[in-house]
This record gives C-alpha cells, sequence and structure tokens, in this order.
C-alpha cells in the first residue's frame, strides 16, 4: 500500500501590528507612535510623548504594521490610554485659552497693534501657551505684548504669526470639491505651487477657478502635476505643422490624458483628431532623393577628389633648422608690436616732475 504524504506549506505570519497614527487638536498635526503593549483602537484618546512634552491626542487609524520605508524608523511612544484626570485637563486648558483670547485682544487694542488673533493653544501640562495672529501691516514688533500677556496669564508665551495658508489650516471649512479641506484635515507641509502647474494641465487660467479658500493658488493643483507631464512628454505642441494619416496640418488642440491632438487640415481647414500612431513623421530631403532617376539607376564610379597643388619653384628651399626658425623674427609679428607700441606711447600721461623740480625755476635758454 503506497503512502501518501500530504504536505501543506505554513501561510506567512504577518508583521506584528505595533504603531498607530495619532491627530492633535490643531489641524494638521498628525504624527505615526509605537503603541507597544497598550490596546488601541480607532478614535480613541490617548496621551503621547512629543518634542514639546506629553500631548492628549486621538487615534485616526487602528493599530497596524509599518510600511517598507517605516522599517529602520523611530518612532515615539503612546504613554497611555486617556483618562478622566487627563479629559478633566483638557477641558480645563480650553477654557484658559478662551480667557487667554480675550486677554490678547485687550491688551492689543491698548498697545494700537492692528492683529488679528486666530488660535490660542496651550499645552497639556499648561506650562506654555502658543498665540497664532495675523497682521495686516507685515512684521509687527510685539515683544511688549508678549511680555505683558506672560505677566497677566504667570506663564509662558509662544508669539506666532501666520500667513493665509495657515489660516485656513486653522480655521478649517469646506473645499470647491466638496470635502473638508485638505490643508486641515490630512495636508503636513505646504509644497509650492505655481501657475506652471495650471497650465501644464491646460486647465483655464480663471483666478476664481485656482484660488482656494485662502485666496492662493489651490494645493491640489500639484497632485495630478507629474502625471500630466508624463502623459504629455511625445505629444506635438499647439501649432507645430505635422504629417498624419488625414493629411498635412497643423495641432490646434491637446488631449492630454486622452494622448491625442486636434489637427486642422490645410487643404480644406477639417479638423481631425489624431493619436500619436495616426502622425507621420516628416522625411528630411536627401542627396539622394534629389538625384535624377538616370543617376540612380546606375551607381557613379568613386572618383577620388582633386588636391590642390602649389606649383614648384625653379630653385629648391634652403633647409631651416629650428633653432633658426625660432630665432628669425616675423616681420608681420614686428609691425604689429611696432604699432600698439605708438598707440601706447600715445595714450602715456606726461612724467610727474618732483616737488623738489617744483621749486626749481626753468632755466633760460643761453
Amino acid at each position: 500500500m503506497q503512502e501518501i504524504i500530504e504536505t501543506s506549506e505554513a501561510p506567512e505570519a504577518l508583521p506584528p501590528a505595533e504603531i498607530v497614527d495619532v491627530r492633535f487638536r490643531v489641524p494638521g498635526r498628525a504624527a505615526t507612535f509605537q503603541i507597544g503593549d497598550l490596546p488601541c483602537k480607532r478614535n480613541v484618546a490617548v496621551v503621547v510623548q512629543t518634542e514639546r512634552g506629553p500631548e492628549l491626542g486621538e487615534t485616526i487609524s487602528a493599530p497596524r504594521s509599518r510600511f517598507p520605508k517605516e522599517i529602520d524608523a523611530k518612532f515615539p511612544r503612546v504613554l497611555r490610554l486617556a483618562t478622566d484626570e487627563d479629559l478633566s485637563r483638557a477641558e480645563h486648558n480650553h477654557g484658559q485659552e478662551k480667557d487667554a483670547g480675550d486677554v490678547f485682544r485687550q491688551l492689543a487694542r491698548e498697545l494700537s497693534l492692528p492683529l488679528k488673533l486666530l488660535r490660542v493653544d496651550y499645552r497639556f501640562d499648561g506650562g506654555k501657551a502658543a498665540f497664532y495672529f495675523m497682521s495686516t501691516k507685515g512684521r509687527v514688533e510685539h515683544r511688549g505684548l508678549a511680555r505683558d500677556l506672560a505677566q497677566k496669564l504667570h506663564t509662558r508665551v509662544e508669539m506666532r504669526q501666520i500667513g493665509e495658508r495657515d489660516e485656513a489650516r486653522l480655521t478649517g471649512g469646506m473645499g470647491p470639491c466638496g470635502r473638508e479641506l485638505c490643508c486641515s484635515s490630512w495636508l503636513k507641509d505646504f509644497a509650492p505651487v505655481s501657475i506652471k502647474h495650471a497650465k501644464e494641465q491646460g486647465l483655464s487660467l480663471n483666478p476664481g477657478k485656482l484660488a482656494g479658500m485662502c485666496g492662493r493658488l489651490k494645493c491640489c493643483l500639484r497632485y495630478e502635476y507629474d502625471t500630466y507631464a508624463e502623459l504629455r512628454r511625445g505629444l506635438p505642441r499647439i501649432g507645430k505643422k505635422v504629417n498624419c494619416i488625414h493629411g498635412e496640418g497643423v495641432v490646434t488642440q491637446q488631449s492630454i490624458l486622452k494622448r491625442q491632438v486636434v489637427v486642422r487640415r490645410f487643404s480644406d481647414e477639417v479638423l481631425f483628431d489624431c493619436s500619436l500612431e495616426d502622425l507621420v513623421e516628416r522625411k528630411q530631403a536627401t542627396p539622394d532623393a534629389e538625384a535624377t532617376p538616370e543617376a540612380k539607376a546606375t551607381p557613379a564610379e568613386s572618383v577620388p577628389e582633386p588636391t590642390l597643388t602649389q606649383p614648384a619653384s625653379s630653385k629648391p628651399e634652403p633647409e631651416v633648422s629650428e633653432w633658426e626658425a625660432a630665432s628669425t623674427p616675423d616681420p608681420r609679428a614686428r609691425e604689429k608690436r611696432n604699432q600698439s607700441g605708438s598707440k601706447k606711447s600715445a595714450r602715456r600721461r606726461p612724467r610727474r616732475r618732483k616737488r623738489g623740480d617744483r621749486d626749481k625755476k626753468p632755466s633760460k635758454p643761453s
């Protein structure tokens, strides 16, 4: 009886879930932390260790394993799950933020500073308060205001002047796409955006459609820029003359996502949609194409090119050694040197007399 041995490969064990993503009260701030042995879940308040000290945050994802690019990364750890005492302290700090905002506006009014307060953020331990504000007159000297705030609030004060993009991040809102603003939901850093990103994607240069809630160019213009730049590579530019299967014409429009162009034919001004496969490369004229059929039929014999030779003189020229050639001056070089010397001597200033010569009177000729 033949024994049949069945072997089954055991499935590979999944990597352990050891990190979690945490979001803080300030919009746009999110980071990754190690959970250790804590039973973390999604949408749970936790106390984590940051560079600014302990902070209260909320998990925005379930515990997960590390991504390939996060294998060697070192993350801070989650200290504990938030307790009732931690939540009550956060409520107390929230009340202090409202009172600090009123004090800020009153002192700014007394000092006649054109400042607009956007947000006050107290640390979890209450040892420092950060004020986020804007100014209508650029940079403003606010050291006196910070000193008065520290005296009245009895805590350390941090002043942060921000711009239009940070204002939209702190206040939040809904974008024209119907979703929450990227800067206030998940975007961490602002990448530079220019009008070049809109031109590359073929968008209409309408400021009302390209500007976001902050009044600047939308951050989402950069999301698909690399894709459009890659698809646009190889397409003939607008206004270029091309040959296609429908005839010769000029490119009037580009469809980047379809990788097609609209060609207007020269003969009857009719528009055609042409793909890259429909375009015919323009063949440059070569000397063989311009030759006559008779010349093409019979190959021409290779005739050596005539060389220009000087007539031989009756008397042979004497041989000159290298030393004699180097020592013999060239008459052309000598003439050129004399001309340059005469120009320099003409521009030369008259010699100044010494102090002793100035006192002496010129002697009369005898």
